[in-house]
């Protein structure tokens, strides 16, 4: 079964490839999986590269990513680890889930990497008009053994509704939720309420955008098990950078 999108999408006029970003769990201390982020070749970033792509070429767009990410990740992922791999897509690019699915599992199987080891994660920026279609989505994700989240969870559109919509593996809260939550009363009421409900739903939560010490912190006695932000790694690109575990110093990203 083919789809519009597969028909009429046009072809990409540059190239790109990906930066990788460590999340942490400080349960196990250790690395839990990397984030594939976009890059142009000379180092540019998201927003730029998002910015040179046409409403007509969003449908290649999301699914050269998809590829990239599984190829890069095939060849840098240590093959004595279980790691996630995160890839993001655009729910408003995807036309029909399992035909639109083809690309990234016919690459998976060319690079020998397992499907269970790939987390799908939408962002609430891209606002979301059928929400239907994204549990359609989710719901063929799911079949192939894909973790499914959502990414800047409290930041963009609908919010805590999509969660009544459909449960996600794992939400991701966005950076202006922790920016300071040691010394916020505010955030931190926000994010106990979302960790409350997340718990109630059986979804695992995961901070991101963490920069100091005292967020990580915080959030780690509250219950929180996943991490990501510059108090970890910065994104490095087409490589797997050196990791701060926890409160020690630097070290590899796999020791």
């Amino acid at each position: 079964m083919a789809c519009n999108g597969c028909t009429t999408s046009s072809k990409l006029d540059f190239e790109f490839s990906m930066a990788f970003q460590p999340i942490y769990d400080a349960v196990d201390d250790r690395v839990w999986g990397y984030e594939a982020l976009v890059r142009g070749l000379a180092g540019e970033g998201a927003v730029e590269v998002l910015s040179r792509i046409s409403p007509e070429q969003k449908y290649r767009f999301d699914q050269d990513c998809r590829i990239k990410a599984i190829e890069l990740a095939s060849r840098l992922f240590p093959a004595d680890e279980e790691l996630k791999l995160s890839i993001n897509f655009m729910p408003n690019a995807v036309y029909e889930p399992a035909a639109c699915l083809r690309a990234t599992l016919l690459a998976a199987r060319r690079c020998s990497f397992p499907t269970s080891s790939i987390m799908f994660e939408f962002t609430e920026n891209e606002e979301v008009a059928d929400t239907a279609h994204l549990t359609n989505i989710i719901t063929e994700y799911r079949k192939h053994g894909f973790t499914t989240a959502i990414d800047d969870f409290g930041a963009g559109h609908a919010g805590l509704g999509l969660l009544v919509e459909f449960q996600p593996d794992l939400i991701k809260i966005d950076m202006l939720l922790v920016r300071g939550i040691d010394s916020s009363p505010a955030r931190q009421a926000v994010v106990a309420g979302i960790v409350g409900i997340a718990e109630d739903l059986g979804i695992t939560v995961l901070a991101e955008g963490i920069e100091t010490e005292a967020e990580f912190v915080f959030l780690k006695e509250r219950g929180i098990r996943l991490f990501q932000g510059y108090w970890f790694a910065k994104p490095a690109f087409e490589e797997l950078p050196r990791v701060r575990i926890g409160s020690a110093p630097t070290i590899s990203a796999v020791a």
